[in-house]
């Protein structure tokens, strides 16, 4: 005789997997807590990971790396609210990163401003910015968004390869006026400061895109990105709710350029091109679409691999293989496209798709687990 047979056992089977439920979600915060509490300690740490990082965990190079990671996994959470929460695929998001990173550094040598208050305008610039980009570039839906928003960061990244009024540095880049630091930013004995710093923005990142998800501006983001024509009838400009998203995620991008600015000690024109955000959007989909998680471990996860994938192209291990080997294995950005194929054919729900079910939760359980509690 089944259980279904027993009209007994039901309500207990089901009072069961709400409290297996509900355990897991009190696992979660202790789970975060547990992470958060070993990233801040990281650099008090001789952790090696052979072939990740460079060094133990608290040498310069491992943290300074960890820091970038930190910040272009945080930069993808930004992305995701734009692209997977609020459904607009952008080509132009990076021009906040790099606005954060030129304009931050123009300010440092030539504005003469403390830190704290240049930091302030340069994040005043970049919300103006993102703004202004939205204003034009959402009277268009689609294609022709995306299109816009690519000629928006096209016209950046010309202005900053052209050396425009001698600021730039073109191709070179912009250097960081160390001067005006302070002392416990400055030098390679305090790159623990520089990441303890990566490591509170980041946070702050993820709490911030959390808070606007969890917000009712939040709601109204998926519910535009679902069904423009209903959010409409309601009454609500879907025009408003998309320039709301579009503009929370320039500022924290900018604010993310301010930091990765003080991290690498300059700015590159390479985080001005269209190529910077399609990598975004790849980080995205390999971390697992709509979850701010999942874009941080994207995130993460494709800058380690860009990384060390550059390290293992130019060792001598590659360089003795036969040319049917050597030739892809010498190109990083071959293999991260073909790590990006198999995500998406293989894996649909990225990387937290795979952790999801490792850990047996479903879809269709975490459905169940809320439809009881709200029956309830």
């Amino acid at each position: 005789m089944t259980a279904t047979d027993h009209p007994v056992r039901a309500p207990e089977r089901a009072k069961t997997t709400t409290a297996g439920g509900r355990a897991r979600r009190l696992l979660r915060p202790l789970a975060l807590l547990a992470l958060a509490v070993l990233a801040v300690l990281l650099p008090q740490l001789q952790l090696s990971a052979p072939g990740v990082l460079p060094g133990p965990t608290w040498t310069a190079g491992s943290l300074q790396l960890l820091a970038v990671c930190l910040l272009i996994g945080a930069l993808a959470v930004t992305y995701n609210l734009v692209f997977a929460v609020t459904g607009m695929l952008s080509f132009g998001h990076a021009l906040y990163f790099a606005l954060g990173c030129y304009v931050f550094a123009l300010l440092l040598e030539h504005g003469r401003l403390p830190i704290l208050a240049a930091a302030l305008v340069t994040l005043l610039i970049g919300a103006a910015a993102a703004l202004a980009v939205g204003l034009i570039s959402l009277r268009v839906n689609g294609i022709a968004f995306a299109m816009v928003t690519l000629a928006f960061a096209q016209a950046g990244s010309v202005l900053v390869l052209r050396n425009v009024g001698g600021l730039t540095g073109g191709e070179e880049g912009l250097g960081l006026v160390s001067a005006r630091l302070p002392d416990f930013l400055v030098g390679v004995d305090n790159t623990q400061n520089l990441y303890w710093l990566s490591l509170a923005v980041a946070a702050l990142v993820l709490a911030a895109v959390g808070w606007i998800v969890a917000s009712r501006a939040g709601h109204l983001m998926m519910a535009v990105r679902e069904n423009e024509l209903r959010v409409r009838v309601l009454g609500i400009q879907p025009y408003l709710v998309r320039l709301i998203s579009f503009t929370a995620a320039g500022v924290l991008a900018t604010l993310l350029g301010i930091v990765y600015l003080l991290v690498q000690g300059g700015a590159s024109p390479q985080v001005t091109t269209s190529s910077f955000t399609l990598t975004l959007l790849v980080m995205v989909v390999v971390g697992g679409l709509g979850s701010r998680w999942g874009a941080m471990l994207g995130g993460v996860t494709y800058t380690l691999l860009d990384q060390r994938l550059g390290v293992l192209a130019a060792s001598e291990n590659v360089a003795t293989l036969p040319s049917l080997l050597q030739v892809p294995l010498s190109q990083p950005t071959f293999l991260l496209g073909a790590l990006f194929i198999v995500v998406v054919l293989f894996l649909p729900g990225g990387l937290t798709g795979v952790l999801t079910r490792l850990t047996g939760r479903s879809d269709a359980v975490l459905l169940s687990e809320l439809s009881r509690e709200e029956a309830q």
